[in-house]
């Protein structure tokens, strides 16, 4: 911070062009293009790919709205496939259905840091010769196949909102492509549409740009994202262990992915009581998310109802979200399955 206030270079500088190459180099990534927040790297990423007004986006809705907000701030309309139940990401089998005559891209959720079943997925975008756009905003480290989430479409797309594996000290987001095309035109489409000479204008853009204060900070803990990393699937393996035999149903770890665990997640059919029972003993938890995004008011012009998407529907009734961060304790580990193990009625169906 102090090296940036000598500098008096507040916008666009040195910090940001440095964070852009570290972090797209830590995601097997050519390029990176710091932007103002992971919704905006969504927007500005689709746009790049040639998404517009009148087109469809095929992605899930057991999320929280900023993906499908982004999909119609590039003027498009939000589709939803249904999840597969053990990882809540986006089921390849879905898609073929799911797919309609106006789908230019494909938008997968890395949910809860860990990476959807890409393979398929790219194969389905690959014959409609459409691109993947990953929601990587949860996933920072995460790999698939033992590449980096963010890697495997034609752009990834980070939050570094400060509860995000990897946070900044407010809103802060980043697209990583291998496409310079592609990342030239992001950088474009985040400072207005401004391109070369300076102040020439060929295209609409907005204001969103990763200031130089975030980016000085975010250089400093991605030296420590790996190590966080670790220590959050540390503490994952233990839940797994300890939770065996309780109320509930732990994560599904796919063998294919690295998980990062942004998010420990749960499910249980008797969630509402669960949560309740934990709040009465001082352990915290969380739903992410009750209402899926076809069911949100504000996209009832859908025309989706209840029913249309059953697994994306189950999940958001049962998933409960349980304490996890790099620091947490053994002790503070040990009470949160303490607490479950004393739940009334545990050994029944999770």
């Amino acid at each position: 911070m102090e090296r940036v206030f000598r500098r008096s270079s507040f916008i666009l500088g040195e910090e940001l062009e440095a964070l852009e190459a570290e972090f797209a180099l830590a995601h097997d990534c050519t390029h990176g293009v710091g932007v103002g927040s992971g919704t905006d790297a969504l927007h500005l990423a689709l746009r790049a790919c040639g998404v517009k007004p009148g087109d469809d986006v095929l992605t899930v809705a057991n999320v929280w709205v900023p993906t499908a907000c982004a999909i119609r701030a590039a003027g498009a309309r939000p589709v939803f496939a249904d999840i597969d139940p053990r990882t809540f990401a986006m089921d390849p089998a879905k898609i073929a259905r799911a797919l309609t005559r106006r789908t230019t891209a494909i938008l997968p959720v890395h949910l809860y840091g860990q990476v959807a079943d890409m393979d398929p997925i790219l194969e389905a975008a690959a014959k409609r010769g459409i691109p993947v756009i990953e929601d990587a905003c949860q996933a920072h480290g995460a790999a698939y196949r033992g590449r980096k989430a963010g890697s495997l479409g034609a752009a990834g797309c980070f939050s570094f909102y400060p509860t995000k594996n990897l946070g900044a000290y407010g809103d802060a987001g980043m697209v990583v492509t291998n496409d310079p095309a592609l990342a030239r035109r992001v950088r474009s489409l985040r400072n207005y549409g401004e391109t070369q000479p300076r102040y020439t204008c060929r295209e609409t853009g907005v204001n969103s740009r990763l200031d130089e204060l975030q980016a000085a900070m975010l250089r400093v803990k991605l030296r420590r994202l790996a190590e966080w990393n670790e220590r959050r699937r540390r503490h994952a393996a233990r839940y797994d262990a300890d939770l065996a035999g309780t109320a509930v149903r732990v994560p599904h770890a796919s063998p294919t992915s690295r998980h990062v665990y942004h998010l420990y997640v749960v499910r249980s059919d008797r969630r509402d009581e669960l949560r309740a029972w934990l709040a009465k003993r001082g352990v915290g938890s969380a739903v992410h998310y009750p209402i899926p995004v076809h069911l949100q008011p504000a996209f009832a012009d859908l025309g989706r109802r209840r029913g249309d998407l059953p697994e994306t529907e189950r999940a958001c009734n049962q998933v409960l979200s349980l304490p996890i961060y790099p620091e947490l304790t053994a002790a503070q580990r040990r009470r949160v399955v303490d607490a479950i193990r004393e739940f009334p009625g545990r050994k029944g169906r999770p």
